[in-house]
């Protein structure tokens, strides 16, 4: 039999970044501890900052019964001459029966004595109480605060707690707060508790009373709001997904107001603007023909018909942060960008300054303008000489800005404000847009460097980073990794991929590894190939198959990669695959670094003599890509299967038999130029 089941735990407001974090946790404990407690249904977790709501349509008025299997020693060690040893006496004790009703069964090959009980179910009203304590325990906030005089901790304090089963207040208790059958609603209705008799009651309540407890109907209402905005004006509001989520989690009645700002501010940089109106003030940047417009949405959590004092309050708040972000911006202005500085800021004990960090980059990026220069010079227009020289003067200058007093006040800045104050004391083009470009990607699906030239110096940032720490011992293990190097070289393979650029990774470490302390290079080409297994979305057995070609760039093992994959996955592999596998087999005792040769006048069978000269075009030809490459290669297979269908490989006489193997290794070696076919699962 089932009754709903209604929990609130109300708090004061709960922060919303760690809240967030956890949200998925929080949900996931609570059917873990249903399951635990034989109480599984489902249910419904809702939030705002003021409370956690747990809501059962269903809930089972009592556990489910359960079977209890229990297994004591042999019979040989039970009894004794016919007679019950200590050991059968204590176990029919635990058992809590007598001996003649405990009974026999096999276990482990032997017969045991053997007992199964049934577990009756408890009323759950009794188990509330010790659910909601773990429950709350398994909450990890992070940062956790203790209030009054209690040594226990949570979030916030917990200020009411509601639960109701069918109309019956459930007993429980949290932190010295009983339960109840009060509920608040939005404090500009009323402070005082509210008396609810059931969970139809509760809701009708809440909505009544200016507390919207789903939080995608909250989002509904803030994207209403702002379509409602923009209908009445030409303005677009900007749709920031982290800062939605933000809001939605500390509004219980969101409404969304335009406001101004003086449009003297425009003149700061639009990211500025945004990221102090996003981290100081959560409000929401608006646009007027694709350009930053000095107006503000901020959502109200306010519930009134007037809400021309909010709008002004919020002005008033904006008004000294632009202020201040003016006065920030005209100082670095002045004092433009100097890397001198960068020589008293710690980059990382044993890797010297900040400014010994751009001198490593500086190295690495004029190598790479080197190696690129052939495209550099036709996309800029611009000398070998001088693309190497602006690489340099970028790289030097890319942290020149951590000492601006902006990214000081906002370190999300870092880059951009190099990019601004770059243009501002006349830097070239590229290498404002490099310095703006160099974290890029800074996320798994992030943005690329804008250009070649950028991307240079993103890979000289990331490449340092990994030598750097690689160099110091600083490795990641299992998921610690404290310094981002994981995201570091997935975002190497992404812009070497994206720019079409060859990227040898051995080569790479073993050039600049003078530049670096001693240590193991295949640790780090170690750590590449496994981003390569997380980067490509492909069966791993081509990743390594692919690897084991012994190929280095990392813009050709995707390719391979990409190339292998479109072929496995087709429809028909599984087929043309049995025939390769069996070539794979047959090499797998052939040295292929020897010479395979191959002489046609020991040919005894007509299927020799097809195979081999239709591999002859097959390798002798051009191909566009690695995929047309393997289709031809893979064509092989009607000629091989006659092959081997009537030419005996292993045959008697040895000059035969070595022959007709090296044409077969000859085919297999072709393969593993691309990837080595016997890794393969299919």
């Amino acid at each position: 039999m089932t009754q709903p089941l209604l929990i609130e735990i109300g708090v004061e407001e709960l922060p919303a970044a760690p809240l967030l974090k956890v949200l998925e946790q929080i949900e996931r404990s609570w059917a873990e501890i249903l399951e635990k407690n034989r109480l599984l249904c489902d249910f419904e977790f809702s939030y705002t900052p003021r409370r956690l709501v747990l809501w059962h349509p269903e809930f089972l008025k009592k556990q489910l019964e359960s079977e209890e299997e229990l297994f004591g020693p042999p019979l040989q060690v039970a009894f004794k001459d016919g007679e019950p040893t200590r050991a059968a006496e204590s176990f029919a004790k635990k058992c809590g029966v007598a001996l003649s009703e405990i009974g026999r069964s096999q276990k482990g090959g032997k017969e045991v004595l053997y007992y199964k009980r049934v577990i009756p179910g408890r009323e759950s009203k009794e188990l509330i109480d010790r659910m909601l304590k773990e429950w709350i325990a398994s909450m990890r906030f992070g940062k956790m605060m203790r209030w009054g005089a209690r040594s226990d901790e949570f979030i916030r304090p917990v200020r009411w707690l509601l639960t109701l089963l069918g109309n019956e207040v459930v007993p429980a208790e949290l932190f010295g707060v009983k339960s109840s059958n009060t509920t608040r609603v939005h404090r500009q209705v009323s402070f005082e508790p509210v008396g609810v008799d059931s969970a139809k009651e509760y809701f009708e309540h809440l909505q009544k009373g200016g507390v919207e407890l789903f939080a995608d109907r909250r989002r509904e209402k803030i994207l209403e709001g702002f379509n409602e905005l923009e209908a009445k004006s030409s303005l677009k509001i900007g749709r920031d997904e982290d800062l939605m989520e933000e809001v939605v989690a500390i509004t219980e009645y969101p409404t969304p107001l335009l406001g101004r700002f003086d449009e003297s501010f425009l003149k700061l940089p639009p990211e500025v603007i945004m990221t102090s109106m996003k981290e100081h003030q959560r409000y929401f940047p608006v646009f007027e023909n694709g350009v930053l417009h000095n107006g503000f949405v901020v959502v109200s959590n306010a519930k009134t018909d007037d809400f021309s004092q909010i709008v002004a309050g919020n002005e008033r708040v904006l008004k000294p942060r632009l202020s201040d972000a003016i006065f920030f911006y005209e100082n670095d202005l002045k004092k433009g960008l100097d890397p001198e500085g960068l020589k008293d800021l710690l980059f990382m004990d044993s890797l010297g300054s900040m400014y010994d960090k751009c001198v490593r980059e500086s190295v690495i990026a004029t190598t790479l303008a080197e190696v690129y220069s052939d495209t550099l010079e036709k996309e800029f227009h611009k000398e070998r000489g001088e693309l190497k020289a602006l690489a340099e003067r970028a790289a030097m200058l890319s942290k020149a800005d951590l000492l601006s007093e902006m990214v000081y006040e906002f370190t999300e800045l870092q880059g951009v404000m190099g990019y601004y104050y770059a243009k501002a004391q006349g830097e070239d083009e590229l290498v404002a847009l490099a310095i703006r470009d160099q974290y890029l990607p800074n996320a798994e699906d992030g943005e690329l460097p804008s250009n070649l030239f950028s991307a240079i110096i993103a890979i000289s940032y990331k490449f340092d980073n990994l030598m750097a720490l690689f160099s110091i011992g600083k490795i990641p293990t299992g998921s610690r990794d404290p310094f981002a190097l994981r995201r570091a070289a997935a975002g190497i393979i992404r812009i070497v991929t994206h720019f079409d650029i060859p990227f040898n990774i051995s080569e790479m470490i073993e050039y600049f590894k003078k530049e670096y302390a001693p240590f193991d290079s295949a640790e780090l080409e170690k750590f590449f190939d496994e981003r390569l297994y997380k980067a490509l979305d492909v069966n791993p057995s081509i990743v390594t198959a692919v690897l084991a070609s012994k190929e280095r760039d990392i813009n050709e093992i995707v390719k391979k990669v990409q190339a292998l994959k479109n072929i496995v996955e087709s429809d028909e592999f599984k087929e043309i695959f049995t025939t390769f596998k069996r070539v794979a087999n047959i090499a797998k005792d052939i040295d292929l670094e020897a010479e395979l040769s191959v002489d046609s006048g020991l040919f005894e069978k007509s299927e020799e003599e097809d195979l081999y000269n239709t591999f002859l075009e097959v390798t002798q030809k051009e191909y566009p890509d690695y995929e047309s490459m393997l289709d031809a290669l893979f064509s092989l297979k009607p000629k091989l299967d006659r092959f081997f269908d009537n030419v005996m490989v292993n045959a008697e006489d040895e000059k035969l038999r070595v022959n007709r193997k090296n044409l077969v290794g000859s085919i297999y070696r072709a393969f593993k130029e691309v990837a080595d076919i016997k890794e393969i699962s299919v």
